[in-house]
Parts: structure tokens; C-alpha cells; sequence
């Protein structure tokens, strides 16, 4: 258990690392070919920001580990809005943009939906991944268009620090992002392998380890740049960088499985793990349209959807020792 626990704690550094070169050094090297802000900001820094969650799922299926790349996928989501708002939201209240409101919850729904629907018979497969990936590719070109047609709208965060990239000469740029590649590589299988370790010496499955663990530490990141922008009084952009953050999960990483490695699912993937990713957008979408006269994310809501998420944990606990 220790080797495997170091191994852990080593391959979730180096994983992060490698992944803010990764963003540094592939937004470097499109500045050199002269790619537009806006393709940077659609490629680069909106897939890049979820190269952790994306490289352990391709490991872990690649492995034959799906069941691992699953919980990932649904476990960050459920990470994401039960542990990352509901802290957030407890240390200070989190407004909610009107784009927000409009768009983005709508989309997330839609698509968390759509997850739903590939789900329903317990299996993830060639066509389900496919049909992710598509609806991927649809709302990339979707942003692509509005930013088109209302260039004067904000396309994601990130893309306001693509200006402040070094700029690096293209065989630096180029060399750094190989480098990170490989880093990403050799990180997520050094996660995997001592997750399934893990695993093995507790008598637990590799999906709960997925669940918990890879979830929460690939939503590390999302909790260290929420609770400190919300420190700092940087608190509008919050929840529209969580939502954006869950709709690639659910889009990018929960359809690598299925493409690469389909698998079979339990019920309690589907009611228990999916059904409580679903109930908590439901419950975001109920506080974000609730009527009043301004819309935020209030303590209380955020204790909510964190106390959900705690007794989540619980019982992902009790399902393992009883197993």
C-alpha cells in the first residue's frame, strides 16, 4: 500500500504539472503558426483545462480499466458541483451571469441528458462514444459561430490569458509540448496503475476508487482556482467555468471509454453515480431559476449541494465494505 499510495500522490503532481505545460506549450506553438485567439480558445484551452480527466480515461481504458475511466468522468462531475460550489459558495455567494442563465445551464442539461440516454442500457459502446463526440464537435462549432456573429462576447475565460503565454520560439514551444505529452502519458498510467493497486490490497472496485479518489483529485484544480478567485472577490465567472468544465467531461471524457475500450455497466452506475450527477444539475438549475431578484448561489445552497456530496461519500463507503 505505500508504493502504490506514493506512486498516487507522485502521479497527481506530475500530472497537473504536465498539463499547464501542455496549455502553455501547444497555445506557444499555435501563436507561432499565427492561429487565431478564437480557435486557441475552442482547441487548446477548453479541452486543455480537462487534459487531466481526459489522459486517465484514455489510460485507464486503454488498460481495459473502463469502469475506472467511467467513474472519473461522472465522479468529477459530481465532485465538481457538490464539493468545488458548494465550498465556494459557502465562503462567499456566487452570482449567476445572465449567459449562464441562458445558455450554459440549458446546454448542460441537455447534454447531461443526452449522457442519460447512452447510459439506459447499462452499456458504454462504440455508438454511444460516437454520439458524445459528435454533440463534442457540435458545440465546439456552436461557440465558434456565436463568437462569429457577437465578437465582442467573452468565449471562456482563458482565453483572456492567452495573451499573457510567453512566447517561446517554436522549437522550444514544440519541444516543451512533447515533453508534456509524454509527462501526461507516463502520469496517468502511473495513476491508473496504482489505483487498480489500490484497489486490489482494499478488495474494492477500481469504479469507486474512480469515484472518489481520481475525482476529487482531478477537481482539485477547479477548487483551488474557485475558493482563491472567490477570495480575491473574482466570484461572476464561477459557476460558468464549473458548468464549462462538466460539459467536457461529460462530452470528451466519458466518451473515450466507450470508443476505445466499450463496457458493461452496473445498476448503480446508472441510479446511484449518473442519478446523483443528474439530481445535482437539477438542483443547480432549481437555485440558478429560483425567483428573486438577483440570482446567486447562496451559503445555504452551497451547504446543500456539499452536504449531498458528503453523503455521497458515505455511501460509496458503505458499498464498499459491504462488498
Amino acid at each position: 500500500m505505500l508504493i502504490p499510495g506514493i506512486a498516487l500522490l507522485a502521479g497527481f503532481l506530475i500530472l497537473f504539472k504536465s498539463a499547464d505545460y501542455f496549455v502553455i506549450s501547444a497555445i506557444s506553438t499555435a501563436k507561432n503558426f499565427r492561429i487565431s485567439p478564437m480557435i486557441i480558445g475552442l482547441t487548446i484551452v477548453a479541452l486543455g483545462t480537462s487534459a487531466p480527466e481526459i489522459f486517465v480515461s484514455m489510460t485507464a481504458s486503454l488498460n481495459g480499466e473502463s469502469d475506472l475511466a467511467v467513474g472519473n468522468a461522472i465522479g468529477s462531475n459530481i465532485a465538481n458541483i457538490g464539493m468545488v460550489l458548494g465550498i465556494t459558495a459557502i465562503l462567499t455567494p456566487l452570482p449567476f451571469r445572465q449567459e449562464t442563465l441562458r445558455q450554459d445551464l440549458p446546454i448542460l442539461a441537455a447534454i447531461t441528458i443526452c449522457a442519460g440516454i447512452t447510459l439506459i442500457d447499462l452499456e458504454l459502446n462504440l455508438i454511444d462514444g460516437i454520439i458524445l463526440l459528435v454533440c463534442l464537435i457540435a458545440f465546439l462549432a456552436r461557440l465558434a459561430h456565436e463568437h462569429m456573429a457577437h465578437p465582442e462576447l467573452e468565449l471562456i475565460e482563458e482565453v483572456t490569458d492567452v495573451e499573457e503565454i510567453p512566447e517561446w520560439k517554436l522549437p522550444v514551444a514544440a519541444g516543451v509540448l512533447v515533453l508534456s505529452l509524454v509527462c501526461l502519458l507516463l502520469s496517468s498510467k502511473l495513476l491508473v496503475w496504482s489505483v487498480v493497486q489500490i484497489a486490489t490490497s482494499l478488495g474494492i472496485s477500481e469504479m469507486i476508487i474512480g469515484l472518489t479518489i481520481i475525482a476529487v483529485g482531478t477537481s482539485l484544480p477547479e477548487l483551488v482556482v474557485s475558493v482563491t478567485s472567490a477570495l480575491k472577490g473574482h466570484t461572476d465567472l464561477a459557476i460558468g467555468n464549473i458548468i464549462g468544465s462538466n460539459i467536457f467531461n461529460i462530452l470528451a471524457v466519458l466518451s473515450i471509454p466507450g470508443i476505445v475500450s466499450p463496457t458493461t455497466l452496473s445498476p448503480e452506475t446508472l441510479w446511484r453515480d449518473f442519478g446523483l450527477m443528474f439530481g445535482l444539475t437539477a438542483l443547480l438549475m432549481v437555485f440558478a431559476y429560483t425567483f428573486r431578484q438577483s440570482a446567486r448561489l447562496t451559503r445555504i445552497e452551497g451547504a446543500v449541494m456539499l452536504f449531498a456530496w458528503c453523503g455521497y461519500l458515505v455511501t460509496l463507503y458503505f458499498s464498499a465494505v459491504e462488498a
